[in-house]
């Protein structure tokens, strides 16, 4: 038998967390082969000892983050502690709250939900960073171009022109706004990474009636998608592993950001004076995750076996989700390139006065 307790070196074992913690992929893929193995009827230690002879290459490579991992588990659970208590600090807290369901009951339950709660999240992480990549990498374009005409197109023109003419129309709006580029160029990218700042922090920090409105207009309705729909699977996994709705919405609220744990703590406030979900969730005002899911909830919430509704409302959330991720990054790419597209004619019919005017001057 392997020596569970072995010591890890204070910079190995960061390092090992901080790899295990931040691959999601590896993650999921261990809990697979896992969950397998206990439904074959092995024991948890023997289904780890297992893993972490894939881990470590048959023991070549017991350095390897996951080895090690699976090591330091092995030893917790040797040491009496439960499987999710035992994972503390290698995995993220609500992939440790869905298993602790499974300290009392089966855990190779306990890990498929994990796993259908992370795919689900994945499946909509994809559609959300294309909404925001190509419409930013437009923007990023379009000032690139306007440097460009500031620096090589307009100077040679107003040289030629020497400094009595007076220029007017469109060839005038490009001077003006090409001098206050060359001038000024480096406010144009510190401008666009603190508006880019706050939006990014904003998304799960801002509360209250602002956030209320903003929540209508991207990137804020997306990111309002997202955390409903993964706060809905995680909050179906536990329900369907038999947790009463008011505790598992309590223990989500634990890891949750500021963003969710208001619209948490405004819901449990309703269900403790005696209404459904869905109820509580259209009485705290915020829309949260969405109106028709609340109207589902409000119906469903009164119906038997609910935990089995939630689950199906969590999947269609997602699927609707994804949809409307995919519909806005289609307005906000069109938005983008119809500027980028005007910033062009702009400077066309700018440069075509210019040399008018120049030419009329001559």
């Amino acid at each position: 038998m392997r020596n569970y307790s072995r010591k890890f070196g204070l910079v190995e074992k960061w390092f090992a967390r901080r790899i295990v913690k931040h691959s999601a992929k590896k993650r999921l893929k261990l809990y697979r082969k896992l969950s397998a193995l206990l439904r074959n009827n092995f024991t948890l230690m023997d289904a780890l000892d297992r893993l972490w002879m894939i881990a470590s290459k048959d023991g070549r490579s017991t350095g390897e983050p996951f080895a090690i991992a699976i090591s330091i588990w092995q030893g917790r659970l040797e040491n009496g502690e439960s499987f999710s208590h035992a994972l503390r600090g290698w995995v993220p807290f609500r992939e440790r709250l869905m298993l602790s369901v499974g300290d009392v009951s089966r855990l190779e339950t306990a890990l498929v939900h994990v796993i259908k709660v992370a795919e689900g999240s994945d499946r909509i992480i994809a559609p959300l960073i294309s909404a925001f990549a190509y419409p930013l990498f437009l923007l990023v374009l379009t000032f690139l171009i306007l440097i460009m005409v500031a620096v090589y197109l307009v100077p040679p023109l107003i040289d030629a022109a020497g400094k009595d003419i007076i220029w007017s129309g469109v060839a005038s709006s490009l001077v003006s706004i090409s001098d206050g580029i060359a001038t000024y160029w480096w406010a144009f990218p510190l401008s666009f990474i603190v508006f880019v700042f706050l939006i990014t922090v904003s998304l799960p920090y801002l509360t209250g009636k602002l956030r209320v409105v903003l929540d209508k207009f991207p990137p804020w309705s997306l990111y309002r998608l997202f955390t409903g729909v993964s706060w809905i699977l995680s909050l179906s996994a536990l329900t369907k592993s038999g947790t009463p709705i008011t505790k598992g919405m309590a223990s989500l609220r634990d890891d949750s950001t500021p963003y969710l744990r208001e619209r948490i703590d405004y819901a449990l406030d309703y269900m403790s004076e005696g209404e459904n979900l869905g109820t509580a969730l259209k009485h705290t005002g915020f829309n949260f995750p969405d109106k028709e899911i609340i109207g589902d909830l409000e119906i469903y919430a009164e119906l038997d076996n609910f935990e089995e509704t939630l689950e199906q409302i969590g999947n269609e959330y997602l699927e609707d989700a994804i949809v409307r991720i995919q519909t806005t990054a289609g307005i906000l790419n069109s938005f983008a390139i119809l500027l980028i597209a005007v910033v062009i004619a702009w400077v066309v019919f700018g440069t075509f006065e210019m040399q008018e005017q120049l030419t009329a001057q001559m």
